[in-house]
C-alpha cells in the first residue's frame, strides 16, 4: 500500500504540470484582456479621452504581459526570473499578485477558501444523507409505490439544476414573504447557530442535485448484492433484515458507489461557483466569476490550480477506499 500511495503521489506531479499549463492557456484565450478593461476605465475617468499607445506598452510592461505567453508561464510556475531579476512562483510556493490590487493572490484564497469548503461538505454531507437511505429502501422496496416515489425523487434531482432552484428559493420568499438570505458572511465563531442557517439553504439545493445519481447508482448496486448466495444464506439463517443489510450486503454495495460520490468533487466545484453568486456567500466560486470577469489572472489560475488539486486528491482518496471495502483490492 505504502508504495503505491507513493507512486500515485508521484504521478501527481506531471498531472499537475500539464493541469497548470491547460489553466494558464485557457484563460488567455478568453477574449478581451485586462489591457483592454483598464484602458476604457481610464478612458472613462478622463472624459472619454483615449491613453497613448505609450500609455498602454507601459502597463504591460508594468504587469509583465509584454513578454511571449510561455516566458509568462515560466515566470508563473517560477522557473523563469521575472522583469526584477526575482524568481518567485508556484514552485517556491507563491500563486503570484493580483493584477488589480496588487495583493498576493493567496491572501484572497485564505479569506475565501474556508466559506467554499464549508458548504462543499455540507452539500456532501446533504449528498450522501438523502441518497443512500433512498437508494437502500428503494432496493428493499423494489417496485412498491415507496420505490417509484424515490425514482422519480432521484431523476427530479438529475433533472433540475440547482441555480434553478437556488434561484428560485431566493425570488419568491423575497416576493411573497419578504424574506431573503443575509447578503453578509456571519462567521461560525460569533455565531454558530446564524452561520449553519445561512449555509443550509445552498447546502441543500447543492446536495439534492449531487444526490440524484447516487441515489441510483445504491439501489442498482443492493438489488444486485441481495440477489447474491450469500445473501440468501444470512436471510436463510434468521438473521434480522438491518444485520443483513447493514452488515453484510451495504458495504460491498458501496463499492461503485464510492465511485460516484467521487466524481462529485467536480460538480460539487462548479455548484459552489454558481451558488455562491446565487446566495451571496464570499466564497472562491464568487471570487473566481468576479476575477474572470476583470481578467484577473493570477487569481483565477491559483483558484482554478487549487480546485485541480483537490480532484487529483479526491481521485486518490476513492481508490484507497476500495481496499477498505473490498478486501480483495490489494494495491502493491
Amino acid at each position: 500500500m505504502r508504495t503505491y500511495i507513493i507512486r500515485r503521489v508521484l504521478l501527481m506531479i506531471p498531472t499537475l504540470f500539464l493541469t497548470s499549463l491547460m489553466i494558464f492557456l485557457m484563460l488567455r484565450l478568453i477574449p478581451g484582456d485586462i489591457i483592454d478593461i483598464m484602458v476604457r476605465q481610464m478612458s472613462g475617468k478622463t472624459g472619454g479621452m483615449g491613453i497613448e499607445a505609450s500609455e498602454k506598452e507601459a502597463i504591460e510592461r508594468a504587469m509583465g504581459l509584454d513578454v511571449p505567453i510561455i516566458q509568462q508561464y515560466g515566470r508563473w510556475i517560477g522557473v523563469v526570473p521575472d522583469k526584477d531579476g526575482n524568481v518567485s512562483g508556484l514552485l517556491q510556493g507563491n500563486l503570484g499578485t493580483s493584477l488589480w490590487s496588487g495583493l498576493p493572490v493567496l491572501d484572497d484564497i485564505a479569506v475565501r477558501w474556508p466559506v467554499t469548503l464549508q458548504l462543499g461538505l455540507m452539500s456532501l454531507i446533504v449528498a450522501q444523507l438523502i441518497a443512500l437511505p433512498v437508494g437502500i429502501y428503494s432496493a428493499l422496496r423494489q417496485d412498491t409505490t415507496g420505490d417509484y416515489v424515490a425514482r422519480s425523487f432521484a431523476i427530479f434531482c438529475i433533472a433540475v439544476p440547482g441555480f434553478w432552484i437556488g434561484t428560485m428559493v431566493v425570488v419568491f420568499p423575497a416576493i411573497w414573504w419578504g424574506w431573503a438570505p443575509p447578503i453578509f458572511l456571519i462567521k461560525f465563531m460569533d455565531d454558530p447557530i446564524g452561520n449553519l442557517g445561512m449555509f443550509i439553504l445552498p447546502a441543500i439545493i447543492m446536495g439534492m442535485v449531487m444526490s440524484g445519481m447516487t441515489m441510483r447508482m445504491t439501489r442498482t448496486m443492493m438489488l444486485e448484492v441481495l440477489r447474491q448466495d450469500y445473501i440468501r444464506t444470512a436471510w436463510a439463517k434468521g438473521l434480522r433484515e438491518r444485520v443483513v443489510i447493514l452488515r453484510h450486503a451495504l458495504k460491498n454495495a458501496l463499492i461503485p458507489v464510492v465511485t460516484i460520490i467521487g466524481e462529485q468533487v467536480p460538480i460539487m466545484v462548479g455548484g459552489t461557483v454558481i451558488i455562491e453568486r446565487i446566495f451571496q456567500l464570499p466564497g472562491m466560486g464568487r471570487l473566481i466569476i468576479d476575477s474572470t470577469q476583470t481578467r484577473d489572472y493570477p487569481i483565477v489560475s491559483g483558484v482554478l490550480l487549487i480546485f485541480g488539486v483537490a480532484m487529483v486528491f479526491t481521485n486518490l482518496i476513492v481508490d484507497l477506499g476500495y481496499a477498505y471495502l473490498d478486501p480483495r483490492v490489494r494495491y502493491k
